[in-house]
């Protein structure tokens, strides 16, 4: 099995980002990763070239507010240093959920970035029944926090059958950015060193990242 969680031991970033293969899962409806060689070095002579075509929401990725807004910025008029600096993982697998009361006790200790971890294992392969809950009031309250980013190892911070996307608007009426889908199985509760800067694509909805994040 390809491995999904890697530590590099010189310089303790830890990757937290599913890999893009062809086999994994996909939100249901949306176009499928896939990678193939378009061109072989035997062909071209010289090198070889890849082709891709992919939902902007596969794998680990940030949702721009244009995806749920008409009215919102898209992902290259997001500042990329919101997905970069110091970020506190808050560990929620005994609880399953997100809600307001889980946090009242926590010390955020001055960070801006908020890495959710409730699942204990994860399957890139197969789309989720269901996704950890997310209270919308989460958003006032991460606000009064100072918090401009949250990132969950779900797909979505709303329930996969939701159209009203509650959490996702609460969110943005506060500031605060998403990342989705990230790997935090193996990752201990903490502060932490984070980037995941997103493409820059004009116009777009959301952009996958590669998530990294290193013990401070």
């Amino acid at each position: 099995m390809m491995k999904v969680f890697e530590v590099n031991e010189m310089t303790g970033w830890i990757d937290i980002t599913q890999p893009l293969r062809n086999t994994m899962a996909v939100w249901p409806g949306d176009t499928p990763f896939q990678f193939h060689l378009a061109v072989t070095k035997e062909e071209s002579g010289s090198v070889n070239i890849g082709e891709i075509s992919s939902s902007t929401h596969i794998g680990t990725h940030a949702d721009a507010p244009f995806h749920f807004d008409n009215e919102g910025k898209t992902i290259d008029q997001i500042d990329p240093s919101i997905y970069i600096g110091k970020a506190i993982v808050i560990d929620l697998t005994e609880k399953g959920e997100i809600r307001r009361e889980y946090l009242e006790n926590i010390d955020f200790q001055g960070v801006q970035r908020v890495l959710f971890k409730c699942l204990k294992e994860i399957d890139v392969d197969t789309f989720p029944d269901e996704v950890p809950y997310m209270d919308p009031e989460i958003g006032p309250f991460l606000k009064e926090k100072g918090i401009i980013l949250i990132g969950i190892d779900s797909p979505s911070v709303d329930s996969i059958t939701s159209k009203t996307l509650d959490t996702h608007h609460s969110l943005n009426r506060n500031g605060i950015h998403i990342i989705e889908n990230l790997m935090l199985t193996k990752v201990e509760a903490g502060l932490y060193e984070f980037i995941a800067l997103p493409l820059k694509i004009e116009g777009g909805d959301g952009s996958p990242v590669r998530a990294v994040v290193r013990k401070i």
